[in-house]
């Protein structure tokens, strides 16, 4: 059964997220995109991740997205004649580096030369006995643990991808005054 059900979450996201990068309009992408992350939450539960999956929901789908729905909806979004060409010369550079990002992960991945990932061990009623590892619990605390420790990077990363998200919106809503001739 919860076979299926990753089955089943793991499509509606990956469709959500199909979608959101091919819609033509940004308020459906948006759309598809809350989708996506209520999808992720999903697949958090089904890997009894409680905490993470009501932090997705709460920040990411509930705060987030809609903070992001009304900056894209309550402004009107002109193009303008020179638009079209702006945006065309802001694909090719974003495919571009999305597609550099993508061979460095794939090279990355594929070379071995991976951080170690420390062991995880049981937690014991005694906290003093400690053999250097990640103590693995359903509690918030361990999860705060491990995120402020050995998913750091992937922490920050996530930090700068709503950063670059955020910078895009403003881009994206600011309007270009077209030079009467």
């Amino acid at each position: 059964m919860l076979d299926i059900l990753f089955y089943v979450f793991s499509a509606i996201t990956l469709i959500a997220a199909v979608l959101m990068v091919i819609t033509p309009n940004a308020v459906n992408g948006a759309m598809c995109m809350i989708v996506a992350f209520i999808g992720t939450a999903a697949l958090f539960v089904l890997l009894e991740a409680y905490f993470l999956a009501v932090i997705q929901v709460v920040v990411y789908a509930g705060a987030v997205m809609v903070l992001f729905l009304f900056i894209i909806m309550l402004l009107d979004v002109d193009k303008g004649e020179g638009a079209t060409e702006y945006k065309n010369k802001l694909t090719i550079g974003a495919s571009a580096i999305g597609f550099l990002l993508l061979a460095m992960l794939v090279l990355t991945a594929f070379s071995g030369d991976y951080l170690p990932e420390p062991g995880l061990t049981a937690v014991t009623e005694n906290p003093e006995v400690f053999d250097g590892g990640v103590p693995f619990t359903t509690s918030s605390k361990s999860f705060g643990y491990s995120l402020f420790t050995k998913y750091m990077l992937p922490f920050q990363v996530a930090g700068f991808l709503l950063l670059a998200a955020m910078i895009g919106v403003i881009v994206v809503s600011k309007k270009h005054d077209v030079a009467e001739d």
